[in-house]
């Protein structure tokens, strides 16, 4: 699997990702889902360079110019529900691009002990299309396994897959290089390496979910 840490280099990125994190600027909700939705313009545009382009003829009013534009079908399926704001993020950038919809939970058993399971899938066609899925935190990585299982299952083989996540963890990132090879590419701004027993990230950034949307019963 490659892994691309946008904040490794010095960008106004790690300025989004300061206040996502901030506990007193969280507070704001509608700030919280903005900082979300700039964090997702920043990987769409980041991610877009990895893509295919050819040139094209575009007519102006003065005469014709050749303009690079992209050629990859581009399909972007966000985790409900906290990572709505990043897929608003990504969709300013890629315009034409299709959704897909999925919904998890974590399944509790004996102590800390838990299953992820999807519980509503919705996925246009994946043949030949680069598949972005994205969630605000990736914990231990199971999420973002069977979510990746569901959407193939459902919308068969992308050409290509790229997970987005503003944090992951460092047992994730160890988790996800295992099962994946050079066809997925996870895209971070952060590493952060404690993950508690019930598979919270230190530092972190809290629950996203909550923090963009309101508390859930």
């Amino acid at each position: 699997m490659k892994i691309v840490n946008l904040g490794e280099k010095p960008s106004v990125l790690n300025t989004f990702l300061a206040e996502l994190r901030d506990a007193s600027i969280q507070k704001d909700r509608l700030r919280f889902r903005v900082n979300l939705e700039r964090v997702g313009e920043v990987f769409a545009l980041e991610l877009s360079k990895v893509l295919s382009y050819s040139p094209k003829q575009v007519k102006t009013p003065l005469g014709i110019a050749t303009v690079e534009t992209c050629d990859t079908p581009v399909v972007i399926a966000s985790i409900l529900r906290a990572a709505l704001p990043l897929q608003k993020g990504f969709l300013s950038f890629f315009d034409h691009a299709e959704s897909g919809f999925l919904a998890t939970y974590r399944k509790y058993g004996k102590g800390d002990y838990f299953e992820l399971r999807v519980d509503y899938c919705s996925t246009p066609s994946l043949e030949g299309k680069a598949l972005v899925v994205a969630d605000t935190l990736i914990a231990t990585g199971a999420s973002m396994e069977v979510c990746i299982d569901k959407l193939v299952e459902d919308g068969g083989e992308p050409a290509s897959i790229h997970l987005i996540a503003p944090i992951a963890s460092s047992y994730a990132v160890e988790q996800l290089s295992i099962r994946y090879g050079d066809n997925v590419t996870l895209w971070v701004a952060a590493v952060d390496e404690e993950l508690t027993g019930r598979s919270y990230i230190i530092p972190g950034i809290g629950d996203a979910g909550d923090l963009a949307f309101g508390e859930k019963l």
